[in-house]
């Protein structure tokens, strides 16, 4: 597979109600593909913990998962915010989400330290006010 096969997805944002079917429609496309359920499970993880910061700090954005013979690269960008203090928001625990997302269940703090723990490599650019792009790598 010298071309990787590509999917995109478009994500809403401050969406909860359609929150997490960009990485679910990801782990279906990879089952078909025939991935090991391993893989399957680290891209899923990262995938969704991506997806819900996406809705719920920058107004959503869009992911692009790309499938090579020999790995998996997701791509995340948006318009948002941008993260002021990226060593900060590693930290497990520490959330910039406001109270009402915090009753829905969601910003528990550990969306890019999970993102970080089921990939094998993870790389964030970002900019305040002008958004953050992260590409994460999960290899086969």
């Amino acid at each position: 597979m010298s071309e990787p096969v590509r999917f995109h997805f478009d994500v809403a944002g401050e969406n909860f109600v359609s929150a997490g079917e960009a990485s679910a429609a990801v782990k279906k496309l990879l089952r078909q593909l025939g991935m090991d359920p391993a893989v399957i499970r680290r891209v899923s993880i990262a995938m969704y913990e991506g997806e819900i910061n996406m809705v719920i700090h920058a107004n959503g954005g869009t992911a692009d998962i790309l499938v090579y013979a020999d790995r998996i690269v997701i791509v995340l960008e948006d318009h948002g915010p941008g993260i002021p203090n990226v060593g900060l928001a590693m930290q497990e625990g520490y959330s910039t989400a406001a109270e009402n997302v915090r009753a829905l269940g969601f910003g528990a703090g550990m969306g890019l330290p999970n993102m970080k723990r089921y990939t094998d490599s993870m790389d964030i650019e970002t900019a305040v006010g002008v958004g953050t792009k992260i590409t994460m790598e999960v290899r086969l």
